[in-house]
């Protein structure tokens, strides 16, 4: 078995640094795809409510035969659940879904800053309730800019054992993973490989050819190497184990930082900016 990396998070908790995401699964494949991913050796699966597959995720996680106790899962808070009551009930939804009476991570999804009054912090006291309970061992955020963990820090006593953020090599993030290190909050990576752009880029195929590894696979290696949490989706089963072969090889110092300078700054962002992104599912 591959032995994947644990990255220890600030609650004293560690979390496997190569993890398996489930966005855009399909509900009535998911428990399928999560069993294969298992078997091929991830121990950590990333869900969320607006996902709506928890179940799935349950579902494949005993479908496997691996001990609960042994697979990381996190989830996240729904849009549209921000308010202290609503996210206690979407709580319990979660938990039900999956049919477990914890999760390992539980995330605030998005900050919505311009929705609720502006108001994220009453939603992340709300988590720390979680914690407080034991039905969530660590709570995090995800898509937090500096200023909105700034003001968690100001306002709250619960630092976020992680951040998840886009982070791809178009675009870094490295402002918002400057102030993570400083922190103690760790970085994971949400649409590593740029929804697939950035695989057909010049400098990432040649050193996939030169080190006879598939562009994916160079790229996911380097966020492994940026020391940030990164957890690659996919439904074909070759490309899933693809994806966990990340550590039996190293990129150069060379290569890892030409892959480093195709970040584009705030141009190569390809997902919602978290100061302005106001969905809530209806």
């Amino acid at each position: 078995m591959t032995h994947v990396p644990a990255i220890e998070l600030n609650d004293g908790a560690s979390i496997p640094q190569l993890g398996f995401g489930v966005y855009q699964i399909s509900p009535e494949d998911t428990a399928d795809v999560v069993r294969q991913a298992l078997e091929v050796g991830y121990r950590h699966i990333d869900t969320a409510q607006m996902y709506q597959n928890e179940k799935g995720v349950g579902q494949g996680i005993r479908n496997s035969g691996i001990d609960r106790g042994d697979v990381f899962v996190t989830s996240k808070l729904n849009n549209g659940f921000h308010t202290p009551e609503d996210a206690r009930r979407a709580f319990d939804e979660t938990l039900k879904a999956l049919e477990f009476d914890y999760v390992d991570l539980f995330l605030i999804h998005w900050p919505l800053p311009t929705l609720y009054d502006g108001d994220f912090v009453s939603t992340w006291k709300t988590l720390e309730e979680f914690t407080k309970d034991g039905r969530a061992r660590s709570i995090g955020v995800s898509n937090f800019q500096v200023a909105h963990l700034q003001r968690l820090a100001d306002e709250t006593d619960t630092v976020p054992a992680v951040n998840q953020i886009e982070v791809h090599p178009y675009f870094a993030n490295d402002e918002v993973r400057a102030y993570g290190t400083e922190h103690g909050i760790a970085t994971e990576a949400w649409s590593p490989i740029a929804q697939g752009k950035v695989l057909d880029d010049p400098v990432v195929t040649r050193i996939a050819e030169a080190t006879g590894k598939t562009p994916a696979q160079v790229v996911l290696r380097w966020h492994i190497q940026r020391g940030d949490i990164v957890f690659p989706k996919s439904v074909t089963l070759q490309r899933i184990k693809d994806n966990f072969a990340l550590f039996d090889f190293e990129l150069g110092a060379e290569d890892f930082d030409a892959v480093s300078g195709l970040d584009k700054g705030e141009a190569g962002r390809i997902g919602p900016n978290p100061d302005t992104f106001d969905y809530v599912p209806s």
